[in-house]
């Protein structure tokens, strides 16, 4: 029993809740009072030829600003004060921890650089970046033996997706009511279900978290859901890493093909937008494709991804419920609710939490202006996290690992017939809902 209470402040589950709900802490104090600024840094959109960045601003002269710099400073004592701590209550050192954490940050700068220049930022998002550059080291030069320390891919991930909960707002669903959840909440588990069967059944992947954490990907948003589903189910690193690059690469794909077959279709901005919404993974290609069609576009599809995300925690909570029951239990094995509460990732319950005390309490009580502010605060914090997070899996991972784990090309099949499935079933959704053959079509006001 003492052991149990220990695993509070002493395991990396727990600690990366506290964690999360410190940063969160902190974050509504700053914003509500005013007293103090706790804004991490961000790096603002810059161009090498800056007059073809509208809203680009020269990457030098970010550089020369202190208020640049000052908030660099908060970013890396915030989140290495937090980490180190929670490593020196894990019994770890802080000597050999503190060094290869500000060598991580280092590189995690670059990348946070990197994604940030107009054109790469267009077209591909931060998580690519932070994967390459840590294969590219991994890979060439090698990880020196003392950085390895701060290599901790779980503990990053898990703390970015409890300070994540505090801006899946269920608010959300009440604007676009039963057409979101019909299109959000129907077919993404179906999908998930799926691409389970076909992975698992047809294709007879061994790798069963990967299965799951590409399906979750596939159906739900990409990166966050492959994150949160990968921890839930056990996933490897190099799982992540497969997951997501897949999801990457096809997410840049549908986000410039999509729009153009859906405008050739003559379908409406409406639909269109739900139909993207529902489909391409990643939220930030998600408002891009559906700017391409229109602004009603735009609207439709940030709606229907938004009240998908809110899934990410649900999924996440069903995931370690089965492997912890049936995909990990050996055969014959009965597994109890101490058992089940063992092997479940605390996170998710951090999750919970904060997208409730956002929800019901600090919403209601200071309104929409103020968490929008709050929320604009921590995603910079949770984007520093995974970041650091991604960076780790590319400087834990190589090319080898990497190839190896695509199991001959089954893991590429899985995406592919996964996604054309969820494309047809996201369709047919749209179209019951939004065509105004079944239901009444919904006013623009619906999505304001």
């Amino acid at each position: 029993m003492h052991a149990n209470v220990s695993d509070l402040w002493k395991k990396e589950d727990w600690q990366a809740v506290w964690i999360g709900f410190i940063l969160i802490g902190i974050a509504v104090l700053a914003v509500l009072t005013g007293w103090f600024d706790f804004s991490a840094l961000k790096f603002s959109t810059w161009s090498v030829g800056e007059e073809a960045a509208v809203k680009a601003v020269p990457l030098g002269t970010q550089l020369a600003s202190w208020a640049f710099w000052r908030k660099c400073l908060v970013t890396v004592l915030t989140l290495g004060v937090l980490f180190t701590l929670g490593v020196k209550l894990q019994g770890e050192s802080i000597k050999k921890y503190l060094p290869a954490f500000l060598c991580l940050f280092i590189i995690a700068f670059v990348v946070r650089l990197i994604s940030a220049e107009f054109t790469l930022n267009r077209y591909l998002e931060w998580a690519f970046w932070a994967l390459l550059v840590g294969l590219l080291i991994s890979n060439t030069v090698g990880v020196p033996t003392w950085l390895r320390p701060a290599i901790r891919t779980e503990f990053y991930i898990k703390t970015g997706l409890v300070v994540m909960g505090f801006s899946v707002l269920f608010s959300n669903i009440a604007k676009f009511g039963l057409y979101g959840l019909g299109i959000a909440w129907i077919v993404t588990p179906i999908v998930i279900i799926f691409m389970w069967w076909f992975g698992t059944r047809v294709l007879k992947i061994d790798n069963k978290p990967l299965v799951i954490t590409l399906a979750s990907a596939t159906s739900v948003c990409g990166t966050s859901a492959a994150i949160a589903t990968g921890a839930a189910a056990g996933a490897k690193k190099n799982d992540l890493s497969v997951a997501i690059s897949i999801s990457i690469i096809f997410t840049i794909l549908m986000m410039v093909f999509e729009p153009m077959i859906i405008r050739w279709t003559g379908m409406s901005q409406l639909m269109g937008g739900a139909l993207i919404g529902g489909t391409v993974d990643s939220t930030g290609a998600v408002v891009l494709a559906g700017n391409a069609l229109g602004p009603e576009a735009e609207q439709a599809a940030v709606l229907v991804k938004s009240i998908q995300n809110i899934l990410i925690g649900f999924i996440a909570f069903a995931v370690a419920l089965f492997f912890a029951t049936r995909v990990d239990n050996k055969k014959g094995e009965k597994v109890g609710a101490g058992v089940i509460w063992t092997r479940f990732p605390k996170f998710i319950i951090g999750f919970f939490a904060a997208s409730l005390i956002a929800s019901f309490i600090v919403l209601p009580l200071t309104g929409g202006a103020e968490v929008k502010a709050i929320n604009g605060v921590l995603d910079q914090y949770k984007n520093w996290a995974f970041v650091l997070a991604f960076t780790s899996i590319g400087l834990d991972t190589n090319f080898k690992e990497l190839a190896r784990n695509m199991q001959g090309g089954k893991v590429l099949w899985l995406y592919v017939v996964g996604q054309v499935f969820n494309i047809a079933l996201t369709f047919f959704a749209v179209w019951l809902l939004l065509s105004g053959v079944v239901f009444d079509i919904p006013v623009l006001e619906l999505y304001k």
